[in-house]
């Protein structure tokens, strides 16, 4: 049994868990909606989202090899695409542990998967090129072969 408790100071939601003897136990994550986390997108207080982690980079800014406005440009928000795109070692990856003040809050996750993952379906858009393309090109080498004969032949 989950329970969530508003944290009055930071705005964070702490995780309590409920053992089944009916002590509680306290969890060290905790929880921001994807509003608190916007907040954080200055200079001075640099929050970034990677993989539904928060992650408080405001002391990295001047040491990210990359420069602080790459950082800056994703403060407040996520920056899971980025982060993946530019193909981080595992040494960055391992440095991030350190920046770690929570997760997004789930039900901000489901939102923001919602949004990301666009619900076609491979067969969907695939299915006409998979038999139109090779044809489009077919019919291109043919036209070049007959013109190259004609030519020939001449």
């Amino acid at each position: 049994m989950n329970k969530n408790v508003s944290n009055a100071s930071t705005g964070a939601v702490d995780s309590t868990n409920v053992e089944e003897n009916g002590r509680p136990v306290e969890s060290d994550v905790k929880y921001f909606t994807l509003e608190e986390i916007k907040e954080h997108n200055m200079s001075n207080d640099t929050w970034i989202v990677i993989h539904d982690k928060v992650y408080d980079i405001t002391r990295f800014l001047e040491e990210h090899p990359g420069g602080e406005e790459v950082l800056l440009e994703q403060a407040g928000g996520d920056a899971t695409e980025s982060f993946e795109d530019v193909g981080h070692s595992t040494d960055a990856r391992e440095m991030l542990q350190q920046y770690l003040v929570g997760e997004v809050h789930m039900e901000d996750r489901s939102k923001d998967s919602a949004k990301k993952e666009p619900q076609t379906s491979p067969k969907e858009t695939s299915s006409w090129t998979s038999w139109l393309i090779p044809a489009l090109i077919a019919t291109i080498v043919g036209i070049i072969c007959r013109y190259y004969m004609s030519d020939r032949s001449s």
